[in-house]
């Protein structure tokens, strides 16, 4: 059973790219160590094709070669963080990626997925969990509250494009806001707001891992 996981930083997590079999310090892996301890006599293969500060137009131009030539039975993808985040981040050169663009690519994207793999697709929502990602973006202080903006207007349409394309959908923006109202502080599953610490790899890997388990058992 292949399952290929691939995205931006949040599924890269630190691995070493030159072996797509290191699944890096984060969710990836977290999901693995959950789905060979529990589903013990299921033959798994795991890759990890994440690249950290992809946007969803970058993963589109690798998406045959990172993903479908691999011929995956399962893809997990996480993408579109680095499309808004983008906007904020003074003074760097970069051209933004519109709300059309941004739904332009990501239906592009699960369109190759569907044309050249037979895989069951998992589509997970990018999410921003507090104000402490004004600390990835310190020019601008009103960041946080604009990408939140941003995000919940592009969310409806990531959520209708894995309705139209994908297998499963999880809702980690939604899942977060629910489990932080339980936790001690904001930071208590990123310490900037968007990448994962300890904490939030094993939140997003457990959530994964049941979805994942789903559809295996189907």
């Amino acid at each position: 059973m292949r399952i290929l996981f691939t995205g931006d930083s949040i599924t890269d997590a630190g691995r070493d790219r030159r072996d797509y079999h290191d699944l890096g310090h984060g969710y990836v892996s977290c999901v693995a160590d959950l789905l060979r301890t529990e589903m013990p006599n299921t033959d798994f293969e795991f890759i990890n094709t994440g690249i950290s500060a992809n946007r969803t137009g970058q993963l589109f131009d690798r998406i045959y070669y990172d993903a479908a030539a691999f011929k995956p039975d399962i893809v997990v993808l996480l993408i579109g963080i680095n499309d808004i985040g983008r906007r904020y981040k003074l003074g760097e050169s970069h051209i933004e990626t519109s709300d059309e663009q941004i739904e332009a690519n990501y239906r592009s994207i699960l369109k190759q997925l569907k044309k050249h793999t037979n895989a069951k697709i998992i589509t997970m929502s990018p999410y921003i969990l507090d104000a402490e990602i004004n600390k990835l973006f310190p020019l601008d202080t009103s960041s946080g509250e604009n990408m939140r903006k941003d995000l919940a207007r592009i969310a409806p349409t990531i959520r209708a494009l894995a309705d139209e394309y994908a297998d499963d959908f999880i809702p980690l923006d939604e899942l977060f806001e629910i489990a932080l109202k339980t936790q001690p502080y904001p930071t208590y599953y990123s310490n900037d707001g968007i990448h994962p610490n300890a904490n939030g790899s094993e939140f997003i890997g457990r959530v994964c891992a049941d979805h994942l388990k789903k559809i295996l058992e189907n």
